[in-house]
């Protein structure tokens, strides 16, 4: 596998979906991941605070997604075990 240039790398058009028995799946997935992730990775890197701010911004998404996951990982057991012990 070659890794050619990495100073200037060359993006291509995205994924596409494969020719599989589940185009319905795959668009799905592609529609999930277009809307996580809509912008475009900031490659320039002009100063690092501004750099962070705008990798932070393609991210946000992604952040936002684990951080209601890991709501829900948090607060589906602590409410079960509610009531589990606490029925009234």
């Amino acid at each position: 596998m070659e890794l050619g240039n990495i100073s200037q790398p060359a993006y291509g058009p995205g994924p596409e979906a494969p020719g599989s028995s589940t185009p319905g799946l795959v668009g799905m997935v592609h529609g999930f991941l277009q809307l996580v992730q809509p912008n475009a990775l900031p490659i320039v890197l002009r100063c690092l605070s501004f750099f962070l701010s705008q990798l932070l911004l393609y991210e946000l998404g992604f952040l936002v997604c684990m951080a209601i996951g890991l709501l829900f990982i948090i607060l589906v057991p602590l409410v079960g075990c509610c009531f589990c012990c606490c029925r009234c």
